[in-house]
């Protein structure tokens, strides 16, 4: 901070004081280090431009020594505001030094004591490994740049910056462990009274769960304007709204698929007069969009055609087209038969990213069909298409709903009045284990979600209920060895994904040039006027029969890559659901208490009755049962694309006789071979 000193001040001493007046003829932007003292020379005096800092705020001092009058009467050098060029200048050269001192060292305020230590640590470290990248790099930067000059000029740099990166790692580090240390009685009061700490803002907060769905609508709504080009317009859609097969005819409308007839009519009226040819004469497509919203209209005013649209969508006068069209949500659903458990899990990640990618290959190949463009143009447009943005809100969107639908599960426990409604309550959950525990990976979702909803509940109640929380790190400890076992299955199923891919690929490689050789020496018999050994329909034949049989070899393993991921991706999504869950602010911290008893029930059931049908001991290993679900699964999926409806109790019945199919047909031909 720098303040115009008064008419009469005492003189300071001459050596102090650099002068000269700052020309407008800056030269570029200089390195970071030279950037907060910059010194040359204009003819025979010096200039030099002093830049110093206040916080964020900065000053500029232009002091002329070659103010004669100054000098005269003993009054300092007049002091002059930079200009709006020079403001700029030093702004940019302000916001780059920061990025560059803030990416280099770990400067964020930390949460409590012990993350200031890490945050220390970090930058002392990454403070010597700089100082020694630096020290190595500059002298052969210099070589390259200007021989035994400049690498002599570059081994001076490099060993300055050996010395002051690591001092200055360490000096961050000790001011990171102090506000660490500072910030400690605000970390244990925030917590103690239900705060979280926000890793974005960096500070304590109250959550709320219905600010969070709100929130999350919001974002929602704002995305798919900017994506249609409505600006703000779009209306919010409603994170819990009911699941339709296609809802392009309530997006035309502007509403939620939950929408009433009255509501569907006003939006209906809103947008007909938006786009009615009368009101748009300019706009050649007007009419076309007029009569489709009144199609949309007719469909969603009338209850019977409004059922049949939400259940099949709309009707597809290409049924070759909907054959071919594989909706991956249906489809992991029937291989992982996790319909009944997606009130707790959502939708699983590798079916969601399945289902993104997919869009954007149809899309893709849409832009190539209709705008003539080539397969670069079109991937070109849509690069990233589906940001990481809208995947992050995609997995909150889940998230959030997975702890509202746990919120209402758990609603009887917490309206229970006496020791019956709690046997109740425990007896709904182990009916609803029992039946999930029946369908195929049933025994192994329960395992999880119930290991999972079981030690966070046992965390939070730990923290809250055992002296020093105890309890807590204990059950933090469990779950943190779990979670390492299952990185390291995840790792050895993709190991072994690869390896069998790998192999596979080579068979039919060597298999495809045995063909062609095969192939060449036919042709040479023709040639020569002998007879052919096998036609080439038969040789097709027989290498697609190959190739077919080499991928369904592969597809044990990578059904198990799958559920390893699934595994991990669950325990994940229910640790951000119940953290939702237990630190809701809306409620006092005994309900909150009382939440987390309700889902350690729920856990401890789940991961019983999973564990006593084999859940903890999964195998994909059966390759006729694996390839039965496949094979019912891209049925249900051509099935319901063509509009047909199918129960998740059809899917399990038709896995059933598919399996029983492929039994009979082996023992039959078991018995052929003996027979011969």
């Amino acid at each position: 901070h720098v303040s115009h000193a008064p008419a009469h001040h005492p003189e300071p001493d001459p050596e102090s004081r650099s002068s000269e007046t700052k020309t407008h003829n800056d030269p570029a932007p200089t390195p970071m280090l030279t950037r907060l003292l910059r010194l040359r020379s204009i003819g025979p005096q010096p200039t030099v431009t002093i830049i110093r800092f206040h916080q964020v705020k900065h000053s500029v001092i232009r002091m002329n020594s070659t103010d004669k009058a100054g000098q005269d009467d003993g009054k300092l050098p007049a002091i002059s505001t930079p200009t709006e060029e020079e403001q700029q200048l030093m702004d940019e050269d302000l916001a780059e030094a920061s990025e560059v001192f803030n990416s280099l060292f770990s400067t964020r305020r930390p949460k409590d004591g012990w993350a200031g230590i890490s945050s220390g640590l970090k930058s002392a470290t990454k403070g010597t490994v700089a100082g020694m990248a630096s020290l190595i790099a500059q002298p052969i930067a210099g070589a390259q740049e200007g021989g035994v000059k400049g690498f002599f000029g570059g081994l001076a740099t490099g060993v300055a910056s050996a010395v002051a990166l690591p001092v200055t790692g360490i000096c961050v580090g000790a001011y990171q462990v102090g506000r660490g240390v500072a910030n400690s009685v605000e970390a244990v009061n925030a917590s103690k009274a239900g705060m979280q700490w926000d890793q974005e803002k960096r500070e304590w907060i109250f959550y709320y769960l219905n600010k969070d769905k709100t929130e999350v609508e919001e974002l929602e709504a704002a995305i798919k304007a900017a994506k249609d080009g409505t600006g703000g317009d779009a209306s919010k859609t409603d994170i819990n709204e009911k699941k339709v097969k296609d809802r392009e005819f309530y997006d035309l409308m502007g509403v939620s698929t939950n929408a009433s007839a009255g509501e569907i009519k006003k939006a209906y009226y809103k947008e007909a007069r938006k786009c009615h040819p009368d009101k748009c004469p300019d706009d050649p497509e007007a009419a076309k969009k007029f009569q489709t919203l009144g199609h949309a209209y007719q469909i969603l005013s009338n209850e019977q055609s409004r059922a049949n649209y939400d259940k099949n969508g709309k009707p597809d006068s290409n049924s070759a087209d909907a054959a071919n069209e594989i909706d991956p949500l249906v489809f992991f659903a029937v291989m992982f038969g996790s319909h009944l458990v997606e009130p707790y899990v959502g939708e699983l990640w590798i079916a969601t990213t399945a289902d993104t990618m997919m869009k954007d290959a149809m899309e893709q190949q849409q832009a190539m069909d209709t705008e003539n463009m080539t397969e670069e143009e079109a991937a070109a447009l849509l690069a990233g298409k589906t940001t990481s943005e809208e995947m992050l809100l995609k997995q909150r969107k889940r998230e959030v709903r997975c702890a509202l639908n746990l919120r209402e599960k758990i609603m009887p426990y917490l309206e229970a009045k006496d020791e019956d409604d709690l046997i109740t309550f425990k007896t709904s959950v182990q009916s609803e284990a029992a039946k999930i525990a029946a369908t195929s990976f049933g025994a192994t979702f329960l395992v999880t979600i119930g290991f999972a909803l079981q030690v966070e509940g046992e965390e939070f109640l730990g923290f809250q209920n055992t002296a020093l929380g105890v309890g807590g790190h204990a059950a933090r400890w469990k779950k943190t060895r779990k979670s390492t076992q299952n990185n390291f299955k995840l790792m050895g199923a993709g190991i072994n994904a690869a390896t069998t891919g790998r192999k596979a690929m080579k068979e039919v490689e060597s298999a495809q040039r045995a063909m062609e050789e095969r192939r060449a020496q036919d042709n040479v018999n023709r040639e020569l006027g002998g007879d052919a050994t096998e036609g080439e329909s038969a040789m097709d034949e027989e290498q697609a029969k190959l190739a077919a049989q080499k991928l369904e070899e592969t597809i044990p393993a990578l059904l198990e890559l799958a559920w390893a991921i699934n595994i991990r991706d669950i325990s994940r999504t229910l640790k951000h659901a119940c953290k939702k869950l237990f630190t809701d602010a809306e409620v006092p911290m005994a309900t909150r208490i009382q939440r987390a008893e309700a889902v350690r029930i729920i856990g401890e059931e789940f991961y019983n009755i999973g564990k006593a049908n084999g859940g903890e001991k999964y195998s994909v290993k059966d390759a006729a049962d694996i390839k039965a679900r496949a094979e019912v699964a891209v049925m249900t999926t051509m099935a319901k694309a063509q509009g047909q409806e199918v129960s998740e109790d059809d899917t399990e019945e038709m896995i059933k006789q598919a399996k029983n199919m492929r039994a009979d047909a082996a023992n039959e031909g078991g018995a052929e071979t003996r027979s011969n």
